[in-house]
C-alpha cells in the first residue's frame, strides 16, 4: 500500500499545494522589529498572542498566520474590525496566501511580510 497524506490526496490539500508555489517569506516586520515566522502564530491584543498589539481596535485574538508546506497563510479569527491584506479586507475563516512585501493591517497597525 502506498503512503499518502491528506495534503496530497484531498482537493483542499491539492489546492493549497498549487497556491503555495512561489517565493517564500521568512519574517514579519512590525514596529521596525523583525519577527521570525513559526509554524503557527497569532496576532492580537491578548498577552498570549505571538504578536501583541495593545490597542482597542485590535481583537484579543485578531488573526493568525499558519505555515502550510513551504508557504504562509493569513486567517482572520472573526475579529471585530477585520484583517486587511494589501488594503483589502480578507474574509473571516478563509486562508489567504502571503507573499513577500504583503502588508497586513490589523486595527491601525501594519505588519509587512519579508
Amino acid at each position: 500500500m502506498q503512503d499518502s497524506t491528506i495534503t496530497s490526496e484531498s482537493p483542499v490539500g491539492q489546492h493549497l499545494e498549487r497556491v503555495a508555489e512561489g517565493a517564500p517569506v521568512s519574517y514579519l516586520m512590525f514596529n521596525q522589529k523583525k519577527i521570525n515566522l513559526v509554524a503557527k502564530m497569532t496576532i492580537g491584543r491578548s498577552p498570549d498572542c505571538s504578536v501583541v498589539i495593545d490597542n482597542k481596535l485590535v481583537s484579543r485574538i485578531h488573526a493568525s498566520i499558519q505555515k502550510i508546506r513551504d508557504a504562509y497563510f493569513l486567517k482572520d479569527e472573526n475579529s471585530t474590525n477585520g484583517t486587511f491584506l494589501n488594503g483589502h479586507r480578507i474574509p473571516a475563516d478563509k486562508y489567504v496566501k502571503l507573499n513577500p512585501g504583503d502588508k497586513i493591517t490589523v486595527g491601525a497597525f501594519n505588519l509587512v511580510m519579508s
